[in-house]
């Protein structure tokens, strides 16, 4: 953390807080020090960063005041109903002020998402870190500056009044993603850190993993998740993309056991090292998994790369992506992903949306060589991304993606715009789909029994949707168990 000793840039009064009764300005917190957080809400990397930073705040809760400086990096980011949902949803316990113009991230001259800013309890600015794993070296930090001036505190009441905005009383909370076979429909209860098997009028018959979440393999909901995401069934077993534990879930669908096959727990920095086990390896932020011939294929967010683990031999090796985020083209060590987050998988070719490019990707799983179907709108840090693009019609931010064989489309669930897209895999054509139901940042869809699935993420349900008439019903997820 590079020293300084200027004051720190006070925090414009125009701006709009969240989580908070009053405004916070740097002034009226003196005496305490103060920890900005830069963070995106669409970035899985910020989002690891929120989560670390929400321990070390509570460490810190009587010495050091955190505060998140929301910085869109997407058009559909500066909507104030997208804040409120991206705070309930990221479980973020402390203040959030919203900088649709970026106007902090210039006073504070950041250009990297996330960014840590710490400001000393004399109001000046001691320095900022940029990227996650650098907690270590910030609480070495912040031990230091406590010890400089012993157990000094701010004068008067705490300034900060906490006021949330909490999600009604759901089934489902922030469901992510949608798997299902001739009578069943299974769900990543996202927000709720479960995984529910319902039938198809959707009586729940089996809940894996409880609201509290967790890293623990068990049976039904002895075991816990973190913010659970993709799905796919293999013979008796479904396989999970657990997000927010960095690691690959299988759960077996006939005794309900709930076994880590991949992933330790902890967020990846670095590739995988060679014939390592891959219970022992850590990963970063798995959004998805596909299988085909005893393979999983997997979106690994966190470092804008396809894995691919073997079932037969247990081996966890990347398949495509040297690493950097980006949007080129080409062979595994040189193509760049930007936060895949979803997949599917038909014949000799993987279709992938990657989230932070806009874009549909497809990936040969054999040879890892990747092209590009359709490109959209790019996450940018700074002004320009309140530009307004052509007449064109542009993804924004997919999460999901599905296969029609029989027609030879590709279904997008697009989330920033609210929408659900089809895409002509010949064509390359990208239409709308009209719905008689409004969607809320959609994150996940499955096509199957000329049906299409569609998690309406922030509205907290599921549709069944007839692409024919885009008449839409919501699956009536029912508490009440059956083994129907």
């Amino acid at each position: 953390m590079s020293a300084a000793r200027n004051l720190a840039p006070e925090i414009p009064a125009s701006l709009e807080w969240f989580n908070t009764a009053n405004p916070v300005s740097l002034a009226d917190l003196r005496g305490r020090l103060v920890l900005l957080e830069f963070a995106g809400s669409s970035s899985v990397q910020c989002i690891r960063a929120l989560d670390e930073l929400d321990r070390l705040g509570y460490r810190y809760r009587d010495e050091l005041v955190v505060l998140c400086v929301h910085a869109p990096l997407f058009r559909a980011e500066i909507r104030r109903t997208h804040i409120r949902k991206f705070i309930n949803r990221a479980g973020i316990r402390f203040p959030v002020v919203h900088d649709p113009d970026h106007l902090l991230s210039s006073l504070f001259e950041v250009s990297t998402l996330p960014t840590h800013v710490l400001i000393d309890r004399d109001g000046c600015m001691v320095g900022s870190m940029t990227g996650n794993g650098k907690f270590p070296r910030l609480e070495k930090v912040i031990d230091h500056q406590l010890g400089l001036h012993g157990a000094r505190q701010a004068s008067g009441s705490h300034p900060l009044q906490k006021q949330t905005d909490p999600e009604p009383k759901s089934s489902l909370l922030f469901p992510g993603r949608i798997a299902i076979t001739r009578d069943r429909v299974y769900i990543s209860d996202t927000g709720h850190n479960r995984i529910l098997i319902t039938s198809q009028d959707g009586h729940v018959v089996r809940q894996y993993g409880a609201s509290e979440g967790g890293f623990v393999d068990g049976v039904g909901d002895s075991a816990a998740f973190r913010s659970p995401h993709g799905l796919v069934v293999v013979d008796e077993f479904l396989y999970v993309a657990d997000t927010g534990n960095h690691a690959i879930r299988r759960i077996n669908l006939q005794t309900d056991e709930v076994v880590t096959v991949a992933g330790n727990g902890t967020a990846a920095d670095v590739l995988p090292a060679a014939n390592a086990l891959p219970a022992n390896t850590p990963m970063n932020a798995p959004a998805d998994v596909v299988h085909q011939a005893g393979r999983l294929f997997i979106a690994m967010a966190g470092m804008h790369q396809i894995w691919c683990l073997s079932l037969l031999n247990n081996r966890l090796e990347v398949l495509s992506g040297c690493g950097s985020a980006g949007l080129v083209d080409g062979g595994p060590a040189v193509a760049c992903f930007a936060q895949p987050s979803g997949l599917a998988i038909s014949g000799h070719r993987i279709y992938c949306v990657d989230a932070m490019s806009s874009s549909v990707r497809c990936v040969d799983p054999e040879t890892g060589h990747v092209t590009t179907l359709v490109s959209g709108e790019k996450a940018v840090h700074g002004r320009q991304q309140n530009q307004v693009p052509d007449a064109a019609y542009r993804l924004q931010f997919p999460q999901a993606i599905g296969i029609d064989q029989t027609q030879k489309l590709l279904w997008v669930a697009d989330t920033y715009n609210d929408q659900v897209c089809r895409i002509g895999i010949s064509t390359q054509q990208i239409s709308r789909l009209a719905l008689d139901h409004a969607l809320d940042e959609p994150a996940g869809l499955v096509f199957g029994n000329n049906t299409l699935y569609i998690a309406n993420t922030n509205a907290h349900e599921i549709l069944r949707v007839h692409p024919d008439n885009g008449h839409a019903e919501a699956l009536n997820v029912s508490e009440e168990y059956s083994e129907i």
